[in-house]
């Protein structure tokens, strides 16, 4: 009975779980890694302030695919025209495509360093490891099983190697404690850009639906989507706060400098040993392989329903494009061993004006009475989300300054 219920419980976690997954990708260790190298426990505040606009619309999402058999894409078709939903889902195509080599190149690096061999091999092993799971007859079950596994495995990771250094609880009090450092302001701009993945909450409404597909008890468990991406978006917290103060603890306090997760693995090991070190890197391995399966289904997914393909992960045409991006995250990570400026700047260039038109989708949605109804936004979601809308347009501003004018 027991375990019946534990399997319950964790299955609602579903499409929460999906998002966390999808979002602490290799990059976001990166950043969070920096943050706490360079700035101690300062910035942990920031985590919070992002985790927070990030449940805002995250819900948002899981409410609009809880109350809508149409997707997304397809309600912001019948608001404002084919035109807004192909921007939309064509954009996060691009974004998805343009940034897979760095969540290959972390599964390959994570295993290279934790087996002592050559990480184009593991590149080539986990990008045909996830295609093989399209195959599967029901993909999201498949899907979620994965991630959910994936989270665990970097939860456990994280916080036995939080253990092992044993950080100082003042310290992190202190952090609570809003403050910019001199010089923070990018890495501040960066991590929330990141954990305040618009993107990533857009993409739960149609998670929530295929949850509700895969389901057949039908729409039993509707009830618990805002649920999900509640715990979901929470895990993703927990995770992002115990790698700063993984690295404020061992890095900051040594005066020493990281360039991304895997040096931050390798310098656990002269100060707490190889096992500190070997599970920083399951936990970069978990990060990486989770964002790269999550990556190319939302960019495939995406694109396939601005295509009218629905956007149904059990559609084949929408696996060939899931595919497309695992495949092409791949070749550019063999290639370049890191993603190319041409790249980076193509994925900035899009996300710029990308990510505060999806929020302004989102916001629009939920607070439409003749879509909503009842279920449409209160007056507190209201207003913070108003207030996350002019944060993401202020960092697209920022972004646009140093990308275009400087």
């Amino acid at each position: 009975m027991n375990k019946n219920w534990l399997l319950k419980g964790l299955s609602i976690l579903g499409p929460g779980i999906v998002t966390a997954a999808l979002v602490f990708g290799p990059s976001k260790m990166t950043i969070t890694s920096k943050m706490g190298a360079d700035y101690g426990f300062e910035l942990i505040w920031v985590i919070f302030l992002a985790i927070f606009f990030m449940l805002i619309f995250t819900n948002m999402s899981a409410r609009i695919g809880q109350y809508n058999t149409d997707s997304l894409l397809t309600l912001i078709r019948k608001k404002i025209g084919k035109f807004g939903s192909v921007f939309i889902g064509a954009g996060i195509f691009l974004v998805a495509i343009s940034f897979q080599a760095g969540n290959s190149t972390g599964v390959g690096i994570a295993m290279g360093e934790a087996t002592g061999t050559d990480a184009k091999i593991w590149i080539v092993v986990f990008n045909l490891a996830g295609i093989l799971l399209l195959f599967f007859r029901s993909f999201y079950q498949v899907l979620e099983k994965v991630m959910l596994g994936l989270v665990i495995l970097m939860l456990i990771s994280f916080l036995v190697t939080l253990i092992l250094i044993q950080p100082s609880l003042n310290h992190i009090a202190d952090g609570l404690v809003p403050h910019i450092p001199t010089g923070s302001t990018g890495l501040i701009v960066a991590f929330i850009a990141s954990c305040f993945s618009l993107v990533g909450a857009f993409y739960q409404s149609y998670l929530v639906q295929e949850k509700r597909k895969s389901n057949p008890e039908g729409n039993s468990e509707d009830k618990h989507a805002q649920l999900s991406s509640t715990i979901g978006i929470l895990i993703l917290g927990l995770m992002s706060a115990v790698v700063l103060i993984c690295a404020a603890s061992v890095l900051h306090t040594k005066g020493m400098k990281v360039n991304s997760a895997s040096e931050m693995a390798m310098a656990l090991e002269p100060l707490f040993g190889s096992k500190a070190s070997l599970l920083f890197l399951i936990g970069l391995f978990g990060a990486s392989f989770s964002s790269l399966i999550g990556n190319a289904t939302l960019g495939g997914s995406m694109l396939g329903d601005a295509l009218g393909l629905k956007g149904n992960l059990n559609n084949n045409y929408v696996k060939i494009l899931i595919a497309v991006v695992m495949v092409f995250g791949a070749i550019i990570s063999l290639l370049f061993s890191s993603l190319p400026l041409e790249l980076i700047v193509l994925a900035q260039s899009v996300t710029i004006f990308l990510v505060p038109f999806t929020g302004i989708a989102i916001y629009w949605i939920a607070n439409s009475e003749d879509i909503m109804g009842e279920h449409k936004n209160n007056l507190f979601q209201k207003i913070v989300g108003l207030l996350g809308i002019l944060l993401v347009i202020g960092l697209a501003v920022l972004n646009f300054k140093v990308l275009v004018l400087s």
